[in-house]
């Protein structure tokens, strides 16, 4: 069998980046039993109500839903369990210090396979209010607004 190579998404949490100014990601391993890789292998996971915390100097990740694999027998896991992360132990002092203060929290933002192993993109992230939201809906929408512009005078020149 040939070793995988490359980069295959799972998973996105894109309304991570709505909720939350992110202010720094990292790439971490995931501690998984077979049947939960056999199902992302599949491509079913889904990490919008997931949530990672610090606990005891190990990372966790919380309340990612990753389903029963369906050719599964008494072996299958739970699909909402509590998941170690694999991160340096500097990694996880530096988030550490960070999560203590307020407003600060980890979000993951995606699920992907990196040469046959899953990684999670985990970010370190503050909280935006709804003026921000607002903000970022309007710059978007402003960026497109040019882009169709400049799209539009490009075609009239030809």
């Amino acid at each position: 069998m040939a070793k995988e190579t490359g980069h295959k998404l799972i998973a996105q949490n894109k309304k991570a980046r709505h909720e939350y100014t992110i202010l720094d990601t990292y790439e971490c391993g995931l501690v998984l039993t077979g049947t939960e890789v056999k199902s992302l292998r599949e491509g079913r996971a889904n990490l919008v109500d997931g949530y990672a915390y610090i606990q005891n100097h190990e990372a966790w990740i919380d309340n990612v839903f990753i389903p029963e694999y369906t050719q599964g027998t008494w072996t299958n896991h739970a699909a909402r369990r509590k998941r170690k992360l694999l991160l340096h132990k500097l990694e996880i002092r530096k988030i550490e210090t960070t999560v203590r203060d307020a407003g600060h929290t980890l979000v993951p933002l995606s699920l992907y396979f990196k040469d046959g192993r899953v990684k999670l993109e985990l970010a370190l992230a503050v909280g935006k209010k709804l003026y921000d939201k607002r903000q970022t809906l309007r710059e978007k929408q402003d960026t497109r607004e040019t882009a169709r512009a400049v799209a539009a005078a490009r075609r009239r020149q030809r």
